[in-house]
């Protein structure tokens, strides 16, 4: 059955998705800083609020992309290995197996099928991933990170502040795009964002409004049915 929305919670959590092209306009500070001060209000143990959000855009958001994109290319030929950039964290397990092994090739697959690239087309595959270390074109990027001495539940705390984050700017008009994929170049990006040596990088994201032209943008993940990961206990 169709679940009928009935307030404006539902419709931005239904709404909110991955955007993966933004266009080039601007979003203005002030409008920044009310999201992240609601999306403080979120849960964290015993309200330690571990959270350290750095908000880039113009020279320093280019900056980042130059050096990324510089390394990404660089492996792509040859030149570096990728095993030089380590996440400062396992984000993903090493060892994948179903039904995640499933979802995650169903997402990838689904992704590129939408952008008309066929297996095996690496420098189109390369091409593409090269877009999520220029923010796929949003004016604002975020990171996010936590000191390194916290625990999990710091992690914890922080996927909540960015889920508030996410759907406080589907309710302004903008879209986001979290990514996991900057934490390899951690060793890169702290240092321009000026971040101390106690921190650690946790995740990244796009901000900005979502160019709807982009066929990108008609890519929508699945979901699984409640009764595959419930149980309801009596």
């Amino acid at each position: 059955m169709e679940l009928q929305l009935k307030n404006a919670v539902e419709k931005v959590i239904l709404e909110r998705h991955s955007v993966r092209a933004f266009t080039d306009r601007s979003v203005s500070e002030t409008c920044i800083r009310d999201i992240l001060d609601l999306a403080a209000r979120a849960p964290s143990g015993t309200n330690t609020q571990p959270w350290k959000v750095y908000v880039v855009v113009g020279e320093t958001k280019q900056r980042i992309t130059d050096q990324v994109v510089a390394s990404v290319n660089a492996i792509f030929r040859g030149e570096l290995k990728k095993e030089q950039f380590k996440p400062p964290y396992l984000y993903y397990s090493e060892q994948w197996f179903d039904p995640y092994l499933r979802r995650r090739r169903e997402n990838g697959w689904g992704l590129y099928r939408t952008l008309g690239i066929e297996k095996g087309n690496k420098q189109a595959m390369h091409e593409q991933q090269l877009k999520n270390y220029q923010f796929f074109n949003a004016p604002v990027g975020l990171f996010f990170t936590t000191h390194k001495a916290l625990e999990a539940g710091a992690k914890m705390a922080i996927a909540m502040l960015m889920q508030n984050i996410m759907l406080l700017a589907k309710a302004q008009g903008l879209d986001t795009c979290p990514q996991a994929s900057w934490n390899d170049y951690h060793e890169l990006i702290m240092p321009i964002l000026g971040a101390g040596e106690d921190e650690i990088l946790i995740c990244g994201m796009s901000l900005g409004y979502a160019d709807q032209s982009q066929k990108i943008n008609q890519y929508t993940t699945s979901r699984e049915n409640v009764d595959t990961f419930v149980k309801f206990l009596k």
